[in-house]
């Protein structure tokens, strides 16, 4: 199993605790976020795991050439960004006889288990499964509309009058055909570009327990308190 683990963003929204710090360094609970993530994924059984890098990517390199044990990873550098789905395309090789791959957005801080994510996604026969959860504030979310059968009828980015508060929690699987949908457009994004032309042939898995987008300084805050409870991604 592969999966992508996208930690390429600036943080902008978080400064001034980015200045110094990439968002995916940033310590939860005395661990960096993104050593959580790469021991969830291990515990999921993902072998390889590709992380694209752009702000302060010689720490996140040096980081990366210090830790030992699985999964392997590889980086991949980004000079100019190519959007969260501009990433999937430029590595299509990678993933391209793979029967599906998963994708995660490192700024969130979740208990959920993508092992879940792994056996929904193979128990079913769309082209996609995106995560979600129930948001406070939908209009900073992509807001998800469902069936009965939770199948995606509906997929608006950040809309100014959300229709409900289901959103995307940025945890996918994806079958490889799914990238003929991404155009060499730059930047080309999950959110905006992709999952509105997957409507209709993706379904929608809830998360279940904690979820933290680690978009602003509170959230961070919320995330740091959160970790002083309960066992969060370990």
């Amino acid at each position: 199993m592969k999966a992508f683990l996208l930690a390429a963003g600036t943080g902008s929204r978080l400064r001034p605790i980015t200045d110094h710090t990439p968002k995916c360094l940033l310590p939860i609970g005395g661990t960096p976020l993104l050593d959580l993530w790469l021991d969830a994924l291990h515990r999921a059984e993902v072998d390889e795991v590709l992380v694209n890098l752009h702000y302060l990517p010689h720490l996140v390199l040096r980081h990366l050439q210090a830790r030992s044990g699985p999964p392997a990873v590889r980086t991949a550098f980004e000079p100019e960004l190519l959007g969260s789905a501009g990433t999937l395309r430029h590595h299509r090789d990678w993933v391209q006889d793979e029967e599906f791959f998963l994708a995660f957005n490192a700024d969130n801080l979740t208990d959920f288990d993508p092992h879940v994510l792994i056996d929904f996604h193979r128990g079913g026969d769309a082209e996609a499964t995106l995560t979600v959860f129930h948001a406070e504030d939908p209009s900073r979310c992509g807001v998800v509309q469902v069936d009965h059968t939770g199948l995606v009828t509906d997929f608006t980015e950040k809309p100014s009058e959300p229709v409900g508060n289901l959103a995307n929690a940025g945890m996918y699987a994806f079958n490889p055909s799914v990238l003929l949908q991404i155009d060499d457009t730059v930047p080309h994004d999950i959110g905006h570009q992709l999952l509105p032309s997957l409507v209709g042939r993706m379904r929608a898995l809830p998360v279940e327990g904690f979820f933290c987008d680690i978009g602003t300084p509170a959230a961070y805050q919320d995330a740091v308190r959160a970790c002083r409870g309960p066992k969060v991604l370990t």
